[in-house]
């Protein structure tokens, strides 16, 4: 007995048709009409757009900054991306100096083992490239599923590495077809800006953002597609903020450098007048990058509609306002970075990429999923509605209206980044692997999510880095 969708849109980053879908055995069998066979469940979707799941490729779940740990582990992490339309999260497995990378992904998978209401899959954050560590790197495709590694620019004396370490990395990487995700900020300038911060008793959280300028992204980006051209390493720049840094990293697409990137919902409606919020409330917006002038936003859609950026991820890193933000209450340094957005990711992009005439109904799905898979080796099983296809599928409501709000929201964050703000468009059902995983917007019992191992996909230039759509 199968299940039968009928009525909806579906829309695929490459087509939009009115069809329906037959669903068996946790993948699609098959588009089109007349699919309806004795013993099926039939369900009416009429007026729904059908998307493929969205795979929110940058989360940090149940993450330990030393100082604290995010407000979500998997189980309330998941939960949200699943009721806002994601049916797969890459979280970032990282490593702690002197551990090994198998350390840091057996840590990782007890975190997210039996609590994740999504599948889910590992980027492995390296902080550690110690000659052993490189060994082990090579053999992270065979031994551990993981075909992307992350590295930071940043975040000095924790997770920043110099420009050898990456050198090195970048080598192993292209030699084994891992994609290496990248931090880009000048941690080294960042400190500097902080102490001097601190010295002159500058505290308070818009410190933040002024110790954190556009030319330090923008000087970090130029600096990792350098050594991108020198090892030929298939790049992804995470969080890109500013359309200085989209620039750099279009004219090194144009030159056939192998680099993709991604933005965040942040970075796209946010700004940086917020951290002129009175009192302590800018706090709530402490991230890296920080937010930007307004006048980026206009550029990063621009990159969304033309390609350049390839992927919209959440880079969900959520602390309380209360008990966890206000550590750097006396001291901006001291404020846990990162903020909420999972849950959000997929109704924002719609709201204001597609609702907003921003985005083509095929460039949101390819942002919002398809490009995703793509890049980190989970198409086609993920981010299409193909035969064979796993039954990922969001049923959208593109009429109905809610008010975001952190009272009604499934992150177990005290905050919303974006309170107040309307959404068009609401998830109705969603499938995760032909199971009925939401329900008229409610969350059914789970977990349910599974770990999703990767193998090494191609260079971005020959899966066409630049219209991955």
């Amino acid at each position: 007995m199968g299940t039968v969708l009928t009525g909806g849109t579906v829309v695929n980053a490459d087509s939009v048709q009115l069809t329906d879908l037959r669903l068996l055995g946790g993948s699609v069998e098959q588009l089109g009409q007349n699919l309806i066979e004795a013993g099926d469940e039939v369900i009416d979707v009429t007026g729904c757009y059908l998307f493929p799941g969205g795979i929110d490729p940058h989360t940090h779940f149940d993450l330990n900054t030393g100082a604290t740990v995010t407000a979500d582990d998997f189980f309330t992490g998941s939960r949200a991306a699943l009721s806002g339309g994601t049916t797969t999260v890459i979280d970032y497995a990282t490593q702690s100096r002197g551990d090994s990378l198998a350390a840091a992904m057996e840590e990782w998978h007890d975190k997210a083992r039996g609590k994740s209401f999504t599948d889910y899959g590992f980027h492995l954050a390296m902080c550690d490239c110690r000659a052993e560590v490189l060994a082990e790197l090579a053999e992270l495709p065979q031994t551990q599923g993981v075909s992307s590694v992350k590295l930071y620019l940043a975040y000095k004396d924790v997770l920043q590495v110099d420009d050898v370490s990456l050198l090195k990395v970048m080598r192993v990487c292209r030699e084994r077809g891992l994609r290496v995700c990248l931090h880009c900020e000048n941690g080294d300038v960042i400190r500097q800006l902080v102490d001097e911060a601190r010295a002159a008793g500058r505290l308070s959280p818009d410190q933040h953002a002024a110790t954190r300028p556009e030319p330090v992204e923008a000087e970090a980006v130029y600096r990792a597609l350098c050594l991108t051209e020198i090892t030929g390493c298939s790049l992804y720049v995470v969080h890109v903020s500013t359309g200085r840094a989209l620039e750099l990293i279009r004219a090194a697409q144009r030159r056939g450098l192998p680099v993709t990137a991604e933005t965040c919902p942040q970075y796209l409606l946010l700004d940086e007048s917020l951290y002129g919020l009175a009192g302590f409330e800018a706090a709530k917006y402490v991230m890296s990058p920080p937010l930007r002038r307004q006048k980026n936003q206009d550029a990063l859609w621009r990159g969304l509609a033309d390609h350049s950026l390839s992927c919209v991820g959440s880079d969900h890193c959520s602390f309380n306002y209360v008990g966890q933000k206000d550590l750097g209450k006396t001291d901006f340094s001291r404020i846990p970075n990162g903020a909420p957005g999972v849950e959000n990711r997929f109704g924002l992009l719609f709201t204001h990429g597609v609702a907003a005439g921003r985005l083509s109904l095929t460039d949101f799905a390819a942002a919002v999923s398809t490009n995703a898979a793509k890049l980190f080796g989970l198409y086609p099983r993920k981010g299409v509605l193909a035969a064979g296809s796993d039954a990922d599928i969001v049923a959208w409501d593109p009429v109905r209206r809610t008010i975001i709000s952190a009272r009604t929201q499934q992150q177990n964050a005290d905050y919303n980044a974006y309170e107040g703000m309307e959404q068009i468009g609401a998830v109705r059902d969603v499938w995760l692997r032909g199971r009925r995983a939401v329900r008229d917007g409610v969350v059914q019992p789970g977990p349910l999510g599974e770990y999703l191992p990767r193998q090494p996909v191609k260079s971005g230039e020959e899966i066409g880095c630049f219209s991955l759509q």
